[in-house]
């Protein structure tokens, strides 16, 4: 870094041009001593003064990056490299980029236990700009509004007042990055626009009468001391230390043209890059000790071998890493600051934290924050520590790039409680689901974007309607907007979030088998050597197996050894095959696992949901779906079949069940109530899609209809497929929501439709979704957002029902065997939930604030709007003081239109 700064210096003359570039070149013949003549160069540049290796005075640079000079050694071919860096053109360089530098730097084991990724430019912008820069932009117009309209009045005096103060008000303006993130691009993205933001503030201020630029406003400026940071890792606190001042730099030459009034030193230690964790602080980090006090090692995760009867790679027990606890863990203190943005980590929760960080680590996290739930992603630990500065007025406004799984139920929760709790918080700007790409490991995910302000707002929810690759890192997006209350699933509108679950439903599902080693995984050739066609009972542990892509695409056929219930001696008298196969395929990489119960276990597959086998005793057949699918599909299983972790599975033979689950009205639920893992594919989250679903109290006939229909697309669907065994589900439902669309078929996709008969099975769905629609009592053609309302609704009314004792039970043999079912009652007609209210604003007393107040009344009436309209927007003046009121706001909207800040219509109506 100090070399690149170095080029950097040269190439906007505050060394002499081509200087170091030379000094290079001179030491080709001479290596040996080139680290000597850098830290020379380097020393110079600390102290400033006169350099005998650049034959120059030259100026003081000081700060954090030439405080320790030392140089390393380097090759021939290294310092050619060096040279040929130097006689590129560094003046305009892109200070961001040193971010991707680093990140490429890290290994992928450092870099993904940091979770640091590099946040293309266009992304940091979309963030910032919401977050920091446009309420200053709002602060700003209302000072050009109220200082306009002082000298209409002739306070010439007053009107400069209003602009050097909100100078001041710029100028003093603090935006922390709290996030172990890659290279300071959002200080440096936030400095930049700042400065754009001072340079029109200084322009404005020429037009008043005296003398002119930074003078006129007694010597304030946007400076990097303005933009904190907080930095775990040592190289990127530096990174982002120097990124900050070559974009300072950049833009006082941009200005000036030349270091006259830059004074010494140039680069000033502020130290507002603090190199610490973000969120926990710790007295001191010990190795964890054993009852003999040695110390505590794990599995390194990482390192191999192998195995010398199978061949296979597995765990190396010999590669070890130590175990470290966090003495006195607490939560990690910010600086005191205005604003808050960045890019907390992408890890995840649960075990992908334990992986990234060590077990110490975590514990000590939860203890730190004992308030938050365990199962939430490492990143609602910034999400939360911000919303509750933001709560105690510490802050104006936070926003964090996290990836969209902020959106599911734990994460949700988090959020929720900042939003509805007492004092709360407002998400005043949001994007759900937003492209990301991770090109250091080609990782997709999905992102969303949030950003927090107190109070009770409106805020603006942004969706992605169309992406396509760029040039750039990162997509370009077309983004549509919708102005209302953002809940804390990030929509607007019905509060899916608030639904609560139904006893009616509980006991009734759960995920499928975690399988823990691949070696309980068998296709029939294995399956075959271990006798499943000859030896009697072996059916018994080896049974039929399916995950997701089995159902959606082509099924594996697999099949998977359960021993559940089994005691290892047991296994290896009665089934020495299976035993014996297990023992060299599994038992190698269990003994590796840091879970005891999966060590000492090591012949039963994982977790094996005992409550899910006792639900499924005495049924034929059950209900699966995928967790996560493109496409929301309900199918039976055979009961013998093991399902996998990733799919859900739920007690229910009834064909009735599996088609109310199947109808567009249980789709658009449970698009609204689940989340999604990071690759925009929806997921089935069980407690959210199912438990508060209110299924529909339909009659028998209704009931009846509904199999009928269920059967028939049943019928359809596997008819076809067994006809043509290659066609999958995901090629039928591609070729359905086309069709839906009204879209045009591509050649194969009119192949699939053939195949499939597709047009037949689009009827039977819109069938069964007017014999669902009808079973509620509702019209067949409502629109999505109504269908929500009506759902949480009759969610509200079904649990009254249940806190008086009356549960419509799913399975009541099974769930309330002492019990009787509910009586089964038509549904009355559920009314839609009300609309949210209006936001409605205070009038302030300043006329800057008045005036900022204007323009987010103008925002929030969505149209074009009139002092009269937008009077409505506040709340109510006293009768005396009504005709000063609208005389105010009629006066603030000619202005505002005046300094072309709003658009008139011909109908005299405003608009932004």
């Amino acid at each position: 870094m100090r070399c690149l700064f170095t080029m950097f210096a040269e190439d906007v003359q505050l060394l002499p041009d081509n200087s170091f570039t030379r000094l290079l070149q001179d030491y080709r013949q001479n290596i040996k001593y080139f680290p000597d003549a850098l830290k020379a160069l380097w020393r110079s540049m600390d102290k400033g003064g006169f350099d005998p290796a650049l034959r120059t005075n030259i100026p003081q640079f000081n700060g954090y990056l030439f405080k320790n000079p030392e140089a390393l050694p380097v090759t021939e071919a290294q310092l050619d490299l060096l040279i040929q860096a130097a006689e590129a053109g560094w003046a305009d360089v892109e200070p961001a980029i040193f971010g991707t530098l680093l990140e490429r730097a890290l290994q992928p084991r450092e870099r993904h236990k940091l979770g640091a990724h590099y946040t293309p430019r266009a992304y940091v912008e979309r963030l910032v700009m919401p977050t920091v820069i446009e309420p200053l932009r709002e602060e700003w117009e209302a000072a050009r509004t109220a200082s306009a309209i002082l000298e209409d009045k002739g306070d010439e005096s007053g009107a400069r007042k209003e602009i050097e103060s909100f100078h001041r008000r710029l100028c003093s303006v603090r935006v922390l990055d709290p996030v172990q993130s890659i290279g300071g691009n959002f200080l440096y993205v936030t400095l930049e626009h700042l400065k754009r933001l001072e340079g029109e503030v200084l322009e404005y201020l020429e037009h008043f009468p005296g003398q002119l630029g930074l003078d006129m406003t007694g010597g304030y400026t946007v400076t990097p001391q303005q933009l904190l940071g907080l930095e775990v890792n040592p190289r990127a606190a530096a990174i982002a230390d120097v990124v900050l001042w070559i974009g300072y730099l950049q833009w006082h030459f941009r200005a000036h043209g030349n270091a006259n009034r830059l004074g010494n030193p140039i680069l000033r230690e502020y130290g507002n890059i603090k190199q610490q964790d973000a969120v926990l602080s710790y007295s001191e980090k010990v190795a964890r000790l054993d009852s003999n006090g040695q110390s505590v090692t794990r599995w390194d995760g990482h390192s191999t071998k192998l195995h010398p009867v199978t061949g296979q790679e597995v765990p190396d027990e010999s590669a070890r890493t130590i175990v470290y606890d966090y003495l006195n863990p607490k939560p990690a203190t910010w600086p005191i600051t205005d604003f808050i943005v960045g890019n907390p980590p992408f890890i995840g929760e649960g075990s992908r934290m334990r992986e990234a960080l060590g077990d110490g680590y975590v514990e000590a996290l939860r203890m730190a924050y004992k308030s938050l739930p365990e199962g939430i992603d490492l990143v609602m630990y910034w999400w939360d520590k911000a919303a509750s500065i933001l709560r105690s007025n510490e802050v104006e406004r936070f926003g964090f790039i996290t990836t969209n799984s902020i959106k599911q139920t734990m994460n949700r929760r988090i959020m929720q409680s900042h939003i509805t709790d007492s004092n709360s918080l407002s998400i005043v700007f949001a994007v759900p689901d937003h492209p990301w790409v991770d090109s250091a490991d080609g990782a997709a995910v999905r992102i969303s974007l949030t950003i927090g302000e107190k109070g009770e707002k409106h805020g603006r929810l942004l969706t992605v309607i169309s992406e396509s690759s760029s040039d750039e890192l990162g997509k370009q997006v077309v983004l549509s907007e919708k102005v209302g209350k953002i809940l804390a699933d990030l929509t607007i509108g019905a509060d899916v979030a608030s639904s609560v679950p139904l006893q009616a439903s509980k006991d009734l599902h759960s995920n499928g088998m975690m399988i823990n080693g691949a070696g309980f995984i068998l296709n029939q050739e294995i399956a075959t050597r271990l006798g499943i066609e000859v030896k009697e009972a072996i059916d018994q542990v080896i049974k039929p197996y399916a995950n997701g892509k089995d159902i959606v695409q082509n099924s594996r056929n697999a099949l998977i050894i359960d021993l559940c219930g089994l005691d290892i001696k047991d296994v290896r008298v009665k089934y020495p095959s299976v035993y014996q196969h297990i023992l060299e395929n599994v038992k190698p990489e269990r003994d590796a696992k840091k879970d005891a119960s999966f060590r000492e276990n090591w012949w039963l597959f994982g977790r094996t949901r005992p409550m899910l086998r006792m639900a499924l005793e005495g049924l034929d057949k059950y209900i699966v779906t995928p967790e996560t699918s493109k496409y929301r599909f309900f199918t039976f299983f055979d009961s013998k079949v093991i399902p996998d972790h990733m799919l859900i599975a739920f007690a229910l033979d009834d064909p009735y069940f599996l088609r109310v689950l199947s109808s567009s009205i249980h789709q658009i639920w449970s698009l609204a109530a689940g989340g999604d893992l990071g690759g925009n594919t929806p997921r089935y989250n069980k407690s959210r899609c199912f438990d508060p679903f209110p299924f529909p109290a339909a009659t028998e006939t209704q009931q009846s209809t509904i199999r009928s229909i269920a059967e028939q697309l049943d019928t359809h669907r596997k008819q076809r497929q067994s006809l043509y065994p290659s066609l999958t589900i995901t090629d039928i439902y591609n070729v359905l929501e086309k069709l839906k669309a009204g879209e045009m078929l591509s050649a194969k996709e009119h192949k699939v439709h053939e195949l499939g008969l597709v047009s037949i099975l689009l009827q039977l769905h819109q069938e069964l979704d007017t014999a669902v629609s009808a079973a509620y009592g509702w019209p067949a053609d409502l629109p999505e957002e109504e269908i929500l309302e009506r759902l949480v609704a009759l969610n509200k009314e079904r649990v009254a029902e249940e806190e008086k004792g009356h549960i419509r039970w799913l399975r009541p043999e099974y769930q309330n065997p002492q019990g009787t079912q509910a009586s089964v009652d038509l549904p009355t007609k559920t009314k839609a939930t009300k609309a949210t209210a209006k936001e409605v604003l205070a009038w302030p007393k300043t006329l800057a604030e008045q005036a900022q107040a204007v323009q987010r009344a103008l925002q929030l009436h969505e149209r074009p709007a009139t002092a009269e309209d937008l009077a409505q927007q506040f709340k109510p003046a006293g009768k005396a003081q009504q005709p000063q009121r609208l005389q105010q706001i009629d006066s603030l909207l000619q202005t505002l239109h005046g300094l072309g800040l709003l658009r008139k219509t011909e109908h005299e109506q405003y608009v932004k």
